[in-house]
């Protein structure tokens, strides 16, 4: 019974830890004898007491580290400070153990003389507006001197840029003084919009006024000849009448008569009647009274 106990004591001690449950997005790297043996994926693995050992546990997530700022001079001999943030990831766990020792601080490094030598090409003024630029050169470098260390970089973003005092302060009165420039700029292009603006609202008024004074004389005179139009065709139309009765002379000098004692209602108006007029006049007083005469009798 005590040997079964024992058994089951050692079973305990020596055989359980040996069983391995490796989880989701880690590897674990398998020595055995001190030489690597293999990578366990995720899943249930058993090693050999004694003989096998986990030499390293790695993961396999992608992995942020935010280096402290590092001193760098530009191509016109400014010293700024500039941090970087490096997203990589582990892709090989056998290479990440047996690449490099700490190589946490060897991408840091490694990341620090990059950023001097690509900044050292560039001018201030670069430095400030290429970040795209010095990103992508960044990664491209460090991803390829880091994989044989078994890691992949994806990004390299560079995240502050700190030029020394007395250039932030020259930089910020360059752009006060470019934002006061552009603020004259507008407000001089909108006074001169203005200006046209106005210009142009009373140019067009003025030729509506003269379209409308111009439409109004043509009305006008329009209207004037139709009325005279229509008093021509009145007329025409009388002595057209007058023809068809078959009117005398005598007729026809009394309607000029009528026509001149209508052009004679007027005080200062005098009227010289003619010889034929007042022979007329003379035979129509005499027909009247004749019939006066004969309704007496």
């Amino acid at each position: 019974m005590n040997i079964l106990l024992v058994i089951l004591i050692i079973i305990v001690i020596i055989v359980l830890p040996n069983i391995k449950i490796v989880p989701q997005a880690k590897s674990y790297v398998i020595e055995r004898l001190g030489s690597y043996y293999e990578t366990w994926k995720n899943g249930l693995h058993i090693k050999i007491p004694f003989i096998d050992r986990v030499a390293n546990v790695v993961s396999l997530k992608e992995i942020v580290k935010d280096f402290a700022p590092q001193p760098v001079i530009t191509k016109d001999n400014v010293t700024m400070q500039i941090d970087t943030v490096v997203y990589f990831q582990i892709t090989d766990p056998k290479l990440y153990t047996y690449g490099v020792e700490y190589p946490i601080s060897a991408i840091e490094n490694l990341t620090a003389t990059t950023l001097r030598n690509i900044i050292g090409e560039l001018e201030l003024d670069q430095t400030l507006t290429s970040r795209d630029i010095i990103n992508s050169k960044m990664r491209s470098i460090l991803d390829e001197a880091t994989d044989p260390w078994g890691i992949k970089v994806n990004r390299v973003e560079v995240k502050n840029i700190l030029p020394p005092k007395d250039i932030q302060e020259a930089m910020e009165k360059q752009m006060r003084a470019e934002r006061e420039r552009r603020e004259k700029i507008l407000q001089a292009e909108g006074e001169k919009k203005s200006n046209i603006l106005i210009a142009e609202g009373e140019k067009e008024s003025a030729i509506l006024r003269a379209e409308a004074e111009m439409q109004s004389k043509i009305k006008r005179a329009q209207g004037e000849a139709e009325a005279l139009i229509k008093i021509k065709k009145a007329e025409a139309e009388g002595i057209k009448l007058l023809k068809d009765a078959k009117a005398d002379s005598s007729v026809l000098t009394l309607k000029s008569y009528e026509t001149l004692a209508k052009m004679a209602d007027g005080q200062s108006t005098k009227i010289i009647v003619p010889s034929e007029l007042q022979s007329i006049a003379t035979i129509g007083t005499t027909i009247k009274e004749m019939i006066s005469e004969k309704k007496t009798k």
